[in-house]
């Protein structure tokens, strides 16, 4: 008798499937835990949910929460400039720009953004006024730290400082992400330096710089809530300025998280199609290779009739 005769019959076989044990008891786990913090946030009078309701909408709340994204949007608006530049000078063949631009990387990005306001704020300790003088003409203005200073002014200074170091190290690996034989055919075609950065290289980075930006822009935004520090109205101070009234300071901190959570949502969604829009030449490029696929071997069409 043949091997192929003694063989079972392909209908004939049992198909036992593998059991995930160790997945059954990790889902097990995750539903038990879920249930407990769910009844705990429900059922828990510390929580007081009828004051979260009270407050969420409040006007000193809604003020807090313009204030505190009007900070990101400024602030992000000057690091992504500022990073720019600085990642620019950092691959600028000039040693003294690229030595520049890695001194206010390491700095900027090392000392904490706390210390950094603090320092802002307190600046006229430092240098008491601002002035321009010029040879002949004398001086052209003159302006005391106190008076322009402000707390605002002060966050806007620091936090667009300390982001620029991170933007300035994403925009460099994003522009070192684009092959050099790109630039160097444009160079061939005599296109200069700046022309190549606009037209060639900046278009095809940006696919790899918008998500950590994306990342950059929520972390940015929960980090704002440092300005409080130095008495910015932003949400948590908002916030801070009811329940050291009241008291309630459980119900304004879920406030103020649940405010956070909604736009670090909106801004994960808006960050998914803009990475979608930049990443669109991959999908361009599935689908190229799917219809390829189709014209050598005739994949997803109907045989015709001879």
């Amino acid at each position: 008798m043949s091997r192929a005769e003694t063989q079972t019959p392909v209908e004939d076989l049992v198909v036992v499937p593998i059991r995930h044990y160790g997945l059954w008891i990790g889902t097990a786990i995750t539903l038990v835990l879920f249930y407990i913090v769910a009844k705990a946030l429900a059922t828990n009078p510390a929580f007081d949910w009828p004051t979260v309701g009270k407050y969420l909408f409040h006007p000193s709340i809604m003020r807090g929460l313009g204030q505190t994204l009007l900070l990101t949007v400024i602030i992000m608006t000057l690091s992504v400039i500022i990073g720019a530049i600085v990642a620019i000078m950092r691959l600028s063949p000039s040693k003294i720009l690229n030595a520049f631009a890695g001194a206010y990387v390491w700095f900027f990005r090392g000392a904490p953004a706390l210390i950094q306001l603090i320092f802002w704020f307190n600046l006229s300790l430092v240098v008491r006024e601002i002035s321009l003088t010029l040879p002949f003409l004398g001086t052209l203005f003159s302006l005391r730290t106190n008076d322009f200073m402000t707390p605002f002014v002060a966050a806007v200074i620091a936090l667009s400082l300390h982001e620029a170091g991170y933007m300035a190290e994403i925009v460099r690996a994003g522009i070192k992400s684009v092959p050099g034989g790109q630039a160097e055919a444009a160079g061939s075609l005599g296109m200069n330096r700046r022309l190549v950065l606009r037209r060639i290289t900046l278009p095809q980075a940006m696919r790899f710089i918008v998500p950590p930006t994306g990342n950059e822009t929520i972390n940015l935004l929960k980090t704002t809530s440092l300005v409080t520090i130095i008495a910015v109205d932003d949400l948590l101070y908002a916030a801070q300025s009811i329940y050291a009234r009241t008291f309630e300071t459980i119900p304004l901190l879920i406030v103020v998280a649940f405010w956070y959570l909604f736009v670090v949502t909106i801004l994960s969604i808006g960050q998914h199609y803009i990475e979608q829009y930049y990443g669109r030449s991959d999908q361009q490029q599935g689908v190229s290779k799917r219809r390829l696929m189709q014209r050598v071997f005739g994949i997803g069409r109907m045989a015709r009739p001879a």
